[in-house]
């Protein structure tokens, strides 16, 4: 525990001036600052339609996740796994890193664990900027509904639906990224697969739970049927994608250590 606690701390210390530790901070806001924008500004158009405090809700929601994790997700999960391990490859202190005395496994996984934290802060700032934007449109316009409704446990239940749904691909580029030291190859596949996954996972193939990177696009179509729910927020976090993506994240944890460690030697 004390190597694993060592190790995170180092990998904090050694990426915490890099656009992937503050971008998991700055897009939430910037994108969330967006969307209440675009409410505030097209209010008028929005009020017209009547919304039930609950549907407004979810219509200011879906717009958020409909940016975010369609295309923002998975790409910055794809550039971070890549920005975690190239601290590395760009000073080759791969052998270095492995000769310290701490337990190597520890070493590897506060690597892999400082990126799933970096996913989950990321996400979790959605969801806290969601919900304070929208009371923020409340003050700003108010006429609106939103104090009428708590749209708390939805975005919980949504924001971790997306966060397990993620890991599978931070498992796929965390690979990929030690396999590769150079930035288009890791980047190329990953962008490649998440506009594979994008489309079989819009177009309904009953395969597509079994694609990693249509895992994001399969937890947003959850979204759109829990509109039609009498409780939006009665729907299930553990869903056939959700257990795919967690069994792919174990299976390539392992592999990546086997991976890490032949590297270490060379």
């Amino acid at each position: 525990m004390r190597s694993l606690t060592i190790s995170l701390v180092s990998e904090f210390y050694k990426s915490r001036k890099t656009l992937a530790f503050w971008a998991a901070i700055i897009l939430p806001f910037v994108i969330c600052a967006l969307v209440a924008f675009g409410f505030y500004t097209s209010s008028d158009k929005v009020l017209k339609m009547h919304y039930l405090p609950i549907m407004l809700w979810l219509r200011y929601l879906g717009a958020a996740l409909g940016v975010m994790g369609v295309l923002i997700l998975p790409f910055y999960v794809i550039f971070m796994a890549f920005s975690v391990n190239n601290i590395e490859h760009k000073n080759d202190t791969w052998k270095t890193l492995f000769a310290q005395p701490l337990n190597k496994f520890s070493i590897y996984a506060a690597k892999y664990l400082y990126a799933v934290i970096l996913i989950f802060v990321c996400l979790f700032l959605f969801a806290a900027f969601t919900f304070v934007f929208g009371h923020l449109l409340q003050a700003l316009v108010p006429k609106y509904n939103f104090n009428q409704y708590d749209p708390s446990l939805v975005l919980v239940k949504f924001y971790a639906k997306l966060f397990l749904a993620s890991l599978g691909i931070l498992s796929i580029q965390f690979i990929l990224s030690l396999l590769w030291g150079d930035f288009l190859k890791p980047m190329g596949i990953g962008f490649i697969g998440t506009i594979m996954g994008i489309i079989t996972g819009n177009v309904g193939w009953k395969y597509a739970y079994l694609i990693p990177y249509s895992h994001p696009s399969l937890v947003l179509n959850s979204s759109t049927a829990a509109r039609k729910l009498s409780d939006p927020s009665d729907f299930p976090i553990f869903t056939q994608e959700i257990y795919t993506s967690l069994i792919y994240a174990l299976v390539l944890f392992v592999i990546g250590y086997f991976i890490v460690t032949k590297k270490s030697i060379k």
